[in-house]
């Protein structure tokens, strides 16, 4: 999936092409764009959201996703709204519609709302948008239909209606009582064929301006301002943290998931590892750490090691095997930098955590048995203070026949990776395990 747009009322089913590559989502709600955004696309549009019944999209959770790289468009409606307040910091807005909010010639939210049916009725619109109204009495202005002064007269009859009752009907019908017959009675038979829908006019532009910009292959979205971390947006990034489900390729993340579930032993694996790399990214993020080049390189040279992806060819075949693409890799990579930094940073208060946990699982007891038997031996031979430094064949040893592992190029972030402080604390720890296990066993 390259991008995810947001629509509802404005455009009917029939306007939407079918494209792989776009997904179409329900009208847009606070914390939609942030749940959107987890799927790293490239490009997310706005076109319609809601005014009442749910609360309207969160302007940080837009600045959020283009600070994360994806592209964000809006127009004809909510994305209008939404753009014009947001183009400074490099949110698109296309068509007439956002033009008027962003100059100034339109400020009430009430120009684009209007009422809409469930998602059973393709939110089919039961109200007129007060933009249209004023495109289409304009144009009926233009093609002689109606005078000015019945225009602007029309236009202010329009505006005291709530937007809940806004349609043509109603508005000729208030027009009936003070204007001129003449003249609503040419407007009234103009307007099945007259009527303007710049909503629908502006929506269709930003599918094709997304697209375009698919198209192009573009590089992720750089923004030149730091989003503050605030107690109000962790409270609401959290609240909103469940994925959405908007159907096309995520249907199949969601059947690949299921299966993950069912084998309930490794789904909780990777669920603890899933949650420390949620949480280390927050953390990171919060912190505003950006992954340094070199670290990034060793980190996707790790991964090809660890995977055999030993050429281009092997790592094209794992990144199509794994439904990813260059983009997500990348950010998975950073992803991967920025846990190890925060793991790194957070190992010294880590203690305390790590005994706690072996406590819940029952294991407490039997490895400090295990500890204190290996302590009591070394001391009995004096072999407690073990010299630091183990020879290479003590690593072959211990990551090839203790860990099934091929030895690994870098032993240093391989300690870091396993607890230790430090090369020197690794080898200890390696010393005095094989010290003990030749007394205790008499083999290796």
């Amino acid at each position: 999936m390259r991008a995810c747009v947001f629509v509802g009322p404005t455009l009917r089913p029939d306007d939407l092409p079918a494209a792989a590559d776009v997904a179409f989502l329900p009208p847009v709600a606070q914390g939609d764009v942030y749940r959107v955004a987890q799927g790293r696309p490239a490009a997310i549009g706005i076109i319609d959201g809601y005014f009442e019944g749910a609360l309207s999209v969160w302007h940080k959770e837009i600045l959020w996703a283009m600070a994360e790289g994806i592209h964000v468009f809006g127009s004809a409606s909510m994305g209008a709204l939404r753009a014009a307040e947001l183009h400074p910091f490099g949110m698109r807005g296309i068509g007439r519609i956002f033009e008027a909010y962003r100059d100034g010639e339109l400020e009430d939210d009430d120009e684009v709302a209007v009422i809409h049916g469930p998602r059973e009725t393709g939110y089919v619109a039961l109200s007129e948008a007060m933009v249209n109204i004023r495109e289409t009495l304009a144009a009926a202005a233009r093609a002689g239909v109606i005078g000015a002064p019945t225009r602007d007269a029309l236009v202010g009859l329009a505006k005291d209606l709530f937007y809940h009752d806004r349609t043509f009907e109603r508005l000729l019908q208030a027009g009936d009582q003070s204007l001129p017959p003449r003249e609503i009675a040419a407007l009234r038979d103009w307007l099945p064929e007259g009527r303007i829908d710049q909503k629908r006019t502006d929506a269709l532009a930003m599918l094709e301006a997304v697209r375009s910009t698919l198209a192009s292959a573009p590089e992720p979205m750089r923004v030149d301002y730091v989003l503050e971390w605030t107690e109000a947006w962790d409270d609401a990034s959290a609240a909103s943290a469940a994925s959405i489900r908007p159907g096309g390729d995520w249907i199949a993340d969601d059947r690949v998931l299921e299966e993950l579930r069912l084998e309930a032993v490794t789904h909780a694996v990777v669920r603890e590892r899933a949650l420390l790399r949620f949480l280390a990214g927050r953390e990171a993020w919060r912190s505003r750490h950006k992954p340094e080049s070199g670290a990034l390189r060793d980190a996707l040279g790790r991964l090809r090691a660890r995977h055999g992806l030993f050429t281009r060819a092997d790592l094209d075949r794992w990144l199509e095997a794994n439904a990813l693409d260059a983009r997500r890799l990348e950010r998975m990579i950073e992803d991967e930098v920025r846990l190890e930094t925060i793991g790194a940073l957070a190992a010294p208060a880590l203690a305390d955590a790590l005994l706690d946990e072996l406590r819940l699982r029952n294991e407490f007891a039997r490895f400090a048995e295990r500890a204190r038997d290996k302590q009591q031996l070394l001391e009995a031979q004096g072999l407690e203070h073990a010299r630091a430094e183990a020879p290479p064949a003590l690593r072959a040893w211990y990551f090839k026949q203790r860990l099934g592992q091929p030895l690994p190029d870098d032993i240093d972030a391989a300690a870091r990776e396993l607890g230790f402080a430090d090369r020197a604390d690794f080898d200890r720890a390696l010393r005095r395990e094989w010290v003990y296990l030749d007394r205790v066993e008499g083999r290796i």
